[in-house]
């Protein structure tokens, strides 16, 4: 089989990986790809946000599945053109994207399917969004309604952090929204399923770490870390998420004439009165896709064509007995204004030690070597036979890492018995 793989970051080097130790992938192509894909698959200069260009590109290299990463191409129609050019495709159409294009979106989605979630208001004015901000109270939870790339929401105490993240949001061409919410208590938790469009299969629970400083202090990113499993979470949490969540949105999805064919990501808050969902995404997570994938025994392109082409419910997902652990290496100034061009050393020592590995996310090659391209630049993957065992070997990885001004989360799946569901 012939897959064509779309994104070029540290969710597509890790989907490639475990594309390409899959028994029936024949040949990868990951577009426009980075340097860490280029060490399993073929990287192809592409423009992953034309949907024409996507549907000729994988006509003329006769390819067999298109696998889309980001939500961008998602929102922009790509699985759409694909699909319309007779090509298997994982990945919903633009419709059925808006669950991750628009927050409000899903919310109404929710509501019709009956999943639980926070209470919001959907504001386009400050006023509105005072309104609301009074309604539920501190700590404040903003959200800008479209798509931003894992920075859209401020979670704060402080009035006027919120309303200046508001009116950011506000101030954006078009006819942009905010979405502002109670504030949920709880550990939180992401849980992939992938979906036909009518049956659902998941996978399993991560955790991943969205503040940029230890002790889950300073400003929201796109992730510095993750793991998995998680030890404390109650047993069923998985088959209530799918019974009481995925399968509900999946069937109203489908009632409404747009099918959801792809991973929809559950993030879920495990609160006092229950499971909520925090967010819903239209595509792998990222940095949960580097240590879900794994611990995966399953092989991964015959899984996703089965979605593809509406034989899920035939699927048998296998998992590892061991745990995966990430650390995310961050530019300087990461989730601001970043630095690129520094050089990257140590990437080929920490690959070296046993159960590491290292993901390209933000990275790029010149004629002297590997340099930082993005805020997220590496993730270090560690794989053991518990949580501990992973972690310490995801920071000894990282240690081998040098990146002038760089940072990351020294406390990454560090105290788990700290952690309690509440009752």
């Amino acid at each position: 089989m012939k897959i064509l793989l779309l994104g070029s970051g540290g969710r597509e080097h890790a989907l490639a990986r475990a594309l390409a130790r899959d028994p029936v992938t024949d040949e990868l192509l990951v577009a426009p790809g980075n340097p860490g894909t280029a060490t399993v698959a073929t990287n192809l200069p592409l423009d992953i946000a034309d949907p024409a260009a996507v549907a000729a590109a994988a006509t003329a290299r006769g390819v067999d599945l298109v696998v889309v990463g980001p939500e961008a191409p998602l929102v922009a129609g790509v699985a759409d053109a694909v699909a319309a050019a007779g090509i298997a495709v994982f990945g919903p159409s633009a419709e059925a994207a808006r669950l991750e294009g628009s927050k409000a979106f899903a919310k109404e989605i929710m509501a019709l399917a009956g999943v639980p979630t926070a209470m919001a208001h959907v504001c386009t004015t400050l006023g509105e969004v005072r309104a609301a901000m009074d309604d539920f109270g501190a700590p404040y939870v903003v959200k800008d309604d479209g798509l931003a790339a894992g920075k859209g929401v401020v979670v704060t105490s402080d009035p006027e952090v919120a309303l200046a993240h508001a009116a950011a949001c506000l101030d954006r061409p078009g006819e942009p929204r905010v979405v502002v919410e109670e504030y949920l208590d709880g550990p939180e938790v992401s849980l992939f399923c992938v979906c036909d469009g009518t049956d659902v299969v998941p996978l399993a629970p991560a955790q991943d770490y969205k503040r940029a400083l230890d002790g889950d202090a300073g400003p929201n990113t796109g992730g510095m870390g993750a793991y998995s499993p998680l030890p404390w979470v109650p047993d069923g949490l998985t088959a209530d998420v799918v019974d009481r969540i995925a399968r509900p949105v999946v069937r109203e999805m489908a009632a409404r004439g747009t099918p959801f064919v792809g991973i929809l990501y559950c993030g879920l808050a495990l609160t006092a009165r229950g499971v909520r969902v925090v967010e819903f995404n239209v595509r792998f997570g990222d940095p949960e896709t580097q240590v879900v994938l794994p611990r995966l025994r399953t092989p991964l392109a015959g899984l996703l064509l089965a979605a593809a082409r509406g034989t899920l419910r035939d699927a048998d997902v296998r998992w590892g007995t061991g745990a995966a652990v990430t650390v995310v290496v961050a530019a300087h100034g990461y989730p601001g204004t970043v630095r690129s061009g520094d050089p990257i050393t140590g990437v080929e020592r920490a690959e070296a030690l046993e159960g590491v590995h290292v993901i390209h996310a933000g990275t790029r090659r010149t004629g002297d070597g590997l340099v930082s391209a993005g805020g997220r630049v590496l993730c270090v993957v560690g794989e053991g036979d518990d949580v501990a065992a992973a972690r310490a070997r995801a920071y000894a990885g990282v240690a081998e890492i040098s990146l002038a001004g760089s940072h990351h989360r020294s406390d990454i799946a560090a105290r788990l018995e700290a952690i309690t569901v509440p009752e």
